[in-house]
């Protein structure tokens, strides 16, 4: 087997939720690939990350055919359709409703809004898609489409939300990555605890191999790239604003360092500035690359929780990290905990749920003391020696609910492990702080 069959089977055995429906590229019937390509790049300028309507109509016209209905509204409405892989259900206002006088729609669009349409068509006949894709090439940037080899076909699964392209910094082929990645979210105003338990975790994931994917936010996003880069391990993080523009500021020098170790993505050109929706809209896109979301401090009202949400409604594990019950930073994580969520406390855990079948976590549980292995008949009788006084082998007997010879036999044997000594006919419970003797007496 070649190396790259041998690449091509692992990454067929390994699939993420997602690989088993792979949309083809969708074009126009006489759009080449290139024209596609520069079509998808001026979209994600004139079209908002998530727009359900625009991924409609890209859905039904293909890249080109849908840029060349904004910039040209006397696109003839009747002309073919791009091939589509999954058929459209006829929309509610393509016919009058029954009772209505109302002709039914025309135009290309139908049924979507014409502020939303006139939009569109305003940013599409000043957009540059040349200049986007030589300004990203500039920072070392590229533009991913689906179709192309390095498009993670798990982000499929958004269905018309699904981004319209991916701008990408950094050396690795997000594919190949986003087959082993988790994401660890959480609060920007972070505590110690959160910080550090993301830190942890994100360690724990790269020194086994695993993507550690985020948001590049102050916080618990930070612990988490930190956390990956310190184990020399693989980090992606997915902004709200164009790759070339670091945000938050306070993080220029972690993007850039993510960028040269891992991948900085996401759906905006270059230039592009981040607002409170495109952040929430980024989520989506977190939740549907990875596995599984891991949350490690949220409030009730958190973007952490929006991504954990997502991930579950998309089938990924979604998962928590458990906090002080008195910490409201804990509150989000562990009311997903009482819901959807699944508990987690270390890397082991994580890759239990999201890793390969016998991927299974140690299990957990207190140190064995050398009381615990003896015979429980022996065990009984260790517990009948009261503490602090020497007591004869018949009243042990007593205690112990056994026969004196049983119990004389099992003092020696009690003996020659150190628990306890004989002074005359009594016995008691030797001063030598063995491990079973302390538990003994202090009752733990």
């Amino acid at each position: 087997m070649t190396p790259d069959e041998a690449h091509t089977t692992a990454e067929t055995r390994r699939a993420t939720p997602g690989e088993e429906h792979d949309h083809d590229r969708e074009e126009t019937p006489h759009a080449t690939p290139d024209e596609e390509r520069l079509a998808r790049a001026a979209l994600t300028r004139i079209v908002e990350p998530g727009d359900e309507h625009a991924g409609r109509w890209l859905r039904t016209y293909g890249a080109a055919g849908f840029l060349r209905r904004l910039r040209d509204p006397a696109t003839d409405d009747h002309e073919t359709p791009a091939h589509t892989d999954t058929p459209l259900p006829p929309h509610p206002s393509h016919s009058a409703p029954r009772g209505s006088t109302r002709p039914p729609e025309t135009g290309p669009f139908p049924g979507t809004g014409e502020k939303r349409v006139a939009g569109w068509r305003r940013r599409a006949a000043a957009v540059e898609p040349h200049r986007d894709l030589d300004a990203a090439e500039r920072h070392g940037g590229r533009l991913v489409i689906p179709g192309d080899t390095e498009w993670p076909r798990q982000l499929d699964d958004l269905g018309d939300t699904r981004p319209i392209g991916l701008w990408i910094r950094g050396p690795a082929d997000l594919r190949t990555w986003a087959l082993s990645s988790v994401a660890v979210v959480g609060a920007r105003a972070c505590t110690p605890y959160g910080a550090h338990m993301a830190t942890t975790l994100a360690s724990g994931l790269a020194e086994r191999g695993w993507v550690v994917v985020s948001g590049a936010a102050f916080g618990i996003d930070g612990a988490a790239h930190r956390g990956a880069l310190a184990a020399q391990g693989a980090t992606v993080a997915v902004l709200a604003c164009g790759v070339d523009t670091p945000y938050p500021r306070g993080h220029a020098g972690l993007i850039g360092r993510i960028a040269e170790q891992g991948l900085v993505l996401g759906e905006l050109p270059p230039g592009s500035h981040p607002t409170p929706s495109r952040f929430i809209l980024r989520n989506r896109v977190i939740a549907a690359l990875t596995r599984g979301t891991v949350v490690v401090e949220a409030e009730y009202r958190s973007g952490s929780l929006v991504t954990a949400r997502n991930a579950h409604r998309l089938g990924r594990h979604t998962m928590g990290i458990p906090g002080p019950v008195t910490s409201g930073l804990s509150a989000g994580v562990h009311e997903l905990l009482r819901g959807e969520a699944t508990l987690v406390t270390d890397a082991a855990e994580v890759i239990e749920l999201v890793g390969a079948m016998g991927q299974l976590a140690p299990a957990r549980r207190g140190p064995v003391l050398p009381r615990d292995l003896l015979d429980p008949h022996t065990a009984r009788v260790l517990e009948a020696l009261p503490a602090g006084r020497p007591t004869r082998a018949p009243q042990i007997a007593d205690r112990a609910g056994t026969t004196p010879d049983d119990t004389l036999a099992r003092l020696y044997e009690l003996h020659s492990l150190g628990f306890v000594e004989r002074q005359g006919d009594d016995w008691r419970l030797t001063n030598s702080r063995t491990e079973g003797s302390n538990a003994r007496r202090g009752g733990t």
